[in-house]
């Protein structure tokens, strides 16, 4: 028998439409709004369940940006069904069948890859390396060009850095990268190219989120400026859509570069920008996919706070 959790309404139309008909991340929504249960409850009642789910997930797994996968999460599905009093195997079926979409090649996207809704994951993670806010250094370039793959996979990205010291004794830089859905980060290998060396590597498996110590060998005076670079091989994801930065800090030049790979051509792409992740997308423009390389860019001749990014559209 299901016992009601905080009070037992009669189920919207939209959540018996979503029950009925899907995808996962709709049911989910319109179940956990129709129980009128912010996501802080909602954890607190799994961990009575004892299972252990991160509210980061859980916005996750409502956007449709990450599928529960592992069996801990699978367990925090059917006891979803039972805490937003759902009829058994409701959210599981769900689940199965946008599983079974996505190994037919038609993956549930996102619209963005919000890097700030895994800010709590970010903080761990960076905590666990000693690692502050800005690290001690200021931005004065950075370059990333992105490969896309056969697949319509994100298959590695290259970065380089321009970065001038504001402190003494800074010898280091943690990169982040995260990972479209589906991304599995153990899989996810980071190469020092330039004037520096891969340290410790960190991730979590429900977010797709990496971060990876990069280390100078030379301590950096107050003042110094220090030009590296690395590579992160991904192509462990579904088919990718967009590619976007979150500056916290106004900085130096920004150059983003999409590369894609003469199988998996996309009709169009255009450059956004968003003040926050939770703002809308801005700043429309088409980019051309032009030259030999196939390949759209975009270049900021200052950064601001907010987002960035190119995003491309399939067949």
């Amino acid at each position: 028998m299901r016992h009601a959790t905080e009070h037992a309404d009669v189920p919207t139309a939209e959540l018996v439409t979503a029950l009925q008909g899907g995808p996962f991340h709709v049911a989910l929504r319109a179940a956990i709004a129709a129980r009128g249960l912010p996501l802080q409850r909602v954890q607190h009642h799994l961990s009575r369940h004892g299972v252990k789910v991160g509210v980061t997930s859980l916005s996750y797994w409502q956007q449709g940006a990450r599928r529960p996968q592992r069996p801990e999460s699978l367990r925090a599905v059917r006891a979803l069904e039972e805490i937003l009093q759902l009829p058994d195997e409701s959210l599981i079926r769900l689940l199965a069948e946008s599983g079974e979409r996505a190994a037919a090649g038609h993956p549930a996207g996102r619209s963005y890859r919000s890097l700030s809704d895994a800010s709590d994951v970010l903080d761990r993670l960076t905590a666990g390396l000693g690692w502050s806010l800005d690290g001690g250094l200021h931005a004065l370039g950075h370059h990333e060009c992105v490969r896309i793959g056969p697949r319509r996979e994100l298959a590695s990205l290259e970065a380089h850095h321009i970065v001038r010291a504001h402190r003494d004794g800074v010898d280091r830089f943690v990169a982040v990268h995260h990972g479209d859905p589906g991304c599995d980060p153990r899989r996810v290998t980071v190469h020092a190219l330039e004037n520096c060396r891969t340290g410790r590597l960190c991730w979590d498996q429900d977010t797709g989120v990496l971060v990876a110590e990069l280390l100078f060998d030379t301590r950096l005076r107050s003042g110094d400026t220090f030009l590296f670079r690395y590579r992160v091989e991904d192509g462990t994801a579904g088919t990718s859509r967009d590619y976007l930065h979150r500056f916290g800090f106004p900085g130096g030049q920004y150059a983003l570069q999409v590369r894609f790979d003469p199988a998996a051509l996309p009709v169009r792409c255009h450059r956004f920008s968003q003040q926050s992740t939770a703002a809308p997308r801005n700043g429309r423009q088409e980019l051309a996919v032009a030259g030999p390389h196939h390949s759209a860019h975009l270049v900021e001749p200052r950064t601001r706070p907010g987002i960035v990014g190119i995003g491309w559209d399939w067949e």
